[in-house]
């Protein structure tokens, strides 16, 4: 582990985890008394450039190269503007579904096409649902996905569905980098 790769783990507790009372359901319907909101523990971008930079320095460690960097709105959002940045590359959101009027379309910001290689970023994950439903939508338009970042991963079930893919697969953070209980499957 790197120390860009320590120092965002470092913010992502003291700004980003919060213990509840209670718990709470998360977006994958498992239900948990610590709640990661990786928005705002890059809300000040000092942070999100941390988080940014070590999300690109753990992929150049791999050897990933890429065009473009995007993930589902609105839990990708900031971490694809941040490493887009970095990078000087293009950026993408991936909506839940199309707006239903404008373009109409799935996929905003850059326009992918074959040939293009993506990074496919989400703030938190617990199955990864929301992520390889972005992944699919960016494979569909004829690009590939090369790797797949998060700045949380909270338990073991994603990083098996997207290895199997034959897609790298980057967490700033684990479950047991950040002292918490793993998410079970609901």
């Amino acid at each position: 582990m790197n120390n860009l790769q320590k120092q965002a783990i470092q913010v992502i507790k003291e700004k980003g985890l919060k213990r509840l009372p209670e718990p709470i359901q998360l977006a994958s319907g498992a239900m948990s008394q610590d709640f990661v909101d990786g928005k705002r523990a890059t809300a000040h971008y000092d942070d999100l450039e941390i988080a940014s930079k070590a999300v690109v320095d753990g992929l150049r460690l791999q050897g990933v190269t890429f065009d473009a960097v995007g993930g589902p709105t609105l839990g990708a959002d900031a971490l694809t503007i941040g490493i887009a940045a970095i990078m000087r590359c293009r950026w993408f959101f991936v909506r839940k579904a199309p707006k239903g009027r404008g373009t109409n379309q799935l996929i905003e910001g850059a326009q992918l096409t074959t040939g293009d290689r993506c990074l496919v970023v989400e703030d938190a994950i617990t199955t990864g649902g929301s992520l390889l439903k972005a992944v699919q939508a960016v494979e569909d338009t004829g690009a590939s996905v090369v790797a797949v970042a998060t700045l949380v991963d909270r338990g073991e079930i994603a990083r098996p569905l997207i290895e199997e893919r034959g897609i790298i697969y980057f967490p700033v953070a684990t479950y047991t980098d950040l002292e918490i209980d793993p998410v079970d499957p609901v």
